[in-house]
């Protein structure tokens, strides 16, 4: 099933309006003709931790949700996308559960990475840690086995508790690669139609190595999964965030790949009101791209950012964010920050509230989101245009928190009446019903303090115009009946 060259939704399962249900009355109600492109539903598991990146199970929603009843409904108007953390899974599952009663003992013991399939003496060497990439400072959680009453290292990648609830996956595994595949299966038979492999490039653990994106090892489990998705009509989306040129490596591997490089980019063009970043980029970016500005987690910097942008540069840009609410995501690593110590990861804000709440300037950066070549994403904040969750941040004490507001039935409703939000809609429209969307991309020559794209296919096309310095943006196009029509965003 080919992806569709139209815009899709994000949004949490619980998000707007509380369950699935609601999320389907939402989407039916007032979205039926905007998210022709899909609904990217992120994890409706049963999950212990991490807003729903600790899943217990894939074969199962989370009954507070809704059922796969629901699922299936909503992808009767719209393809799901929903996600797969193939890096690890959840203390409480099952799986975890049987091995911290048995051990070595347990039938899925081979699940998990102790720390003798690292280390053969199964004894840590912090040299070799210091050289990983860590998102924790100590990789790995101590647990007692209950029959035993033995201690076991297991690796852990993610988690800001001790012990983590999050527990990494051994890829090597029969029993994860069977797992891997009664996951698609079901999946398969729910309807849907795209899978994010979350966390993946933390897959492969190699001693010498940063524990990250380990060539070639990672092509390998790669192939595999994409003959698995193949083999079942479903779109493999790998999510992976690192050093440009390795997202380039992917997409020269046929994979499908997100544009975590465009919203840091946007919003710098935005307030340099300059196009000289955007436009170097545009001449080598691939194009068979997932494009996003906003997401559950943040704007991505480091490592997405690295040698594309200059440190101090990069800091006085951070520190108009701060200005502006935003808290942020550091790099654990000393050896994965900058030389001068930059280690910012990720900038967590709500897009609407980092361009200063300014809707002139965040309808031109959807403009831009939409004209560069690729899937748009929308993630479901930026859609209402919401603002920095201050509240929710000091309530929770996690930033992330900060773009992950709940909207109730009448929050939507209420922000549905914004002029920003319907020009979001209005312009949404256009993207997904312009058929030269479909042909040929080309970056306009232009004066620095604007933005001018087009697209051409036989006798349609259209132009995006943007004056950075008022963020006033025009889309001038061929109509049905050979017409020049001038759209003002």
């Amino acid at each position: 099933m080919p992806v569709k060259n139209q815009v899709q939704l994000i949004t949490y399962p619980d998000s707007l309006g509380g369950d699935l249900k609601a999320l389907k009355q939402v989407l039916f109600q007032h979205f039926s003709d905007v998210f022709k492109g899909g609904v990217h539903i992120l994890p409706p598991f049963p999950s212990s931790g991490d807003r729903g990146f600790a899943p217990l199970t894939y074969l199962e929603i989370e009954p507070s949700f809704g059922t796969w009843d629901d699922i299936r409904a909503i992808g009767e108007r719209f393809d799901i996308l929903v996600d797969v953390m193939v890096n690890h899974i959840s203390r409480q599952s099952e799986y975890f559960r049987d091995f911290l009663r048995k051990g070595r003992q347990s039938e899925y013991a081979d699940f998990f990475l102790t720390l003798d399939k690292i280390w053969e003496d199964g004894k840590p060497v912090q040299e070799d840690i210091d050289n990983m990439l860590l998102r924790r400072p100590v990789p790995y959680s101590t647990f007692t086995i209950e029959e035993t009453g033995e201690e076991e290292k297991v690796w852990t990648t993610f988690g800001k508790q001790d012990p983590s609830e999050q527990i990494d996956l051994d890829i090597r595994s029969y029993g994860v690669k069977q797992l891997l595949v009664d996951i698609f299966n079901n999946f398969k038979q729910q309807n849907v139609k795209i899978v994010r492999l979350d966390a993946v490039g933390y897959m492969i653990k190699k001693l010498g190595t940063s524990c990250f994106f380990v060539e070639p090892d990672i092509y390998e489990f790669l192939d595999w999964m994409m003959a698995v998705a193949k083999a079942l009509d479903i779109e493999l989306l790998p999510e992976v965030h690192a050093h440009y040129t390795i997202q380039y490596k992917l997409a020269e591997h046929g994979c499908w790949i997100y544009d975590f490089i465009l919203p840091y980019t946007v919003l710098d063009t935005l307030v340099h009101k300059s196009n000289e970043r955007l436009y170097q980029y545009l001449k080598t970016r691939p194009d068979k791209q997932f494009t996003m500005l906003d997401c559950h987690d943040g704007i991505p910097v480091k490592p997405d950012m690295d040698d594309l942008i200059n440190t101090k540069e990069a800091r006085k840009l951070v520190d108009l964010c701060l200005e502006r609410g935003s808290n942020l995501s550091l790099i654990v690593s000393d050896q994965h920050k900058a030389e001068d110590g930059f280690d910012v990861h990720q900038i967590r804000c709500s897009f609407y509230s980092v361009l200063g709440c300014d809707d002139d300037a965040y309808l031109a950066a959807r403009a831009i989101q939409f004209f560069v070549p690729g899937i748009p994403q929308v993630y479901y904040v930026g859609l209402l245009a919401g603002e920095n969750d201050l509240e929710s941040v000091m309530r929770t004490g996690e930033g992330r928190e900060i773009n992950r507001h709940n909207f109730s039935l009448d929050e939507i409703e209420q922000s549905l009446e914004k002029e920003v939000v319907q020009r979001l809609i209005t312009l949404i429209r256009f993207r997904n019903d312009y058929d030269a969307f479909g042909g040929e991309f080309v970056v306009i020559p232009s004066a620095q303090d604007e933005v001018r794209l087009a697209w051409r296919m036989d006798d349609k096309e259209c132009r995006l115009f943007i004056d950075l310095q008022t963020c006033k943006t025009m889309i001038e196009y061929i109509g049905e009946n050979g017409e020049l029509t001038l759209y003002a965003v």
